[in-house]
């Protein structure tokens, strides 16, 4: 009875798990998957273009310019202490957040969106 049992579940299983993988297969009726990504991709594009705009693009912008204006005053605090002021980190800082800060007007024409 137990065996019987065991078998019969992972028949189900089998038959159950076969019909979920299965659905991807038939994509369009003509069988074309690649219209199918394509067709989802231009559908789903704009709302991806909007997070990376709306999300992505200003908390990086926030962390570089928490990273800037902690390290420009770790420098003046350096500077303060030996005399010397470091330009190197705060400028690299400083040109990454310029990017980050202009990037959405043309990273999609770059990548072609």
């Amino acid at each position: 009875m137990k065996k019987t049992y065991k078998l019969l579940l992972v028949l189900v299983l089998t038959l159950v798990l076969a019909g979920t993988l299965g659905a991807t297969v038939h994509a369009t009726p003509s069988g074309d998957v690649a219209g199918a990504i394509e067709d989802t991709w231009k559908d789903a594009s704009e709302q991806i273009k909007t997070v990376v705009n709306k999300v992505v693009f200003p908390a990086i912008d926030l962390i570089l310019a928490v990273f800037f204006f902690g390290k420009l005053s770790m420098a003046y605090f350096d500077y303060r202490k030996h005399g010397q002021f470091e330009w190197a980190a705060p400028a690299i800082l400083f040109a990454c957040l310029i990017f980050t800060l202009t990037a959405p007007l043309y990273i999609w024409q770059i990548l072609g969106m």
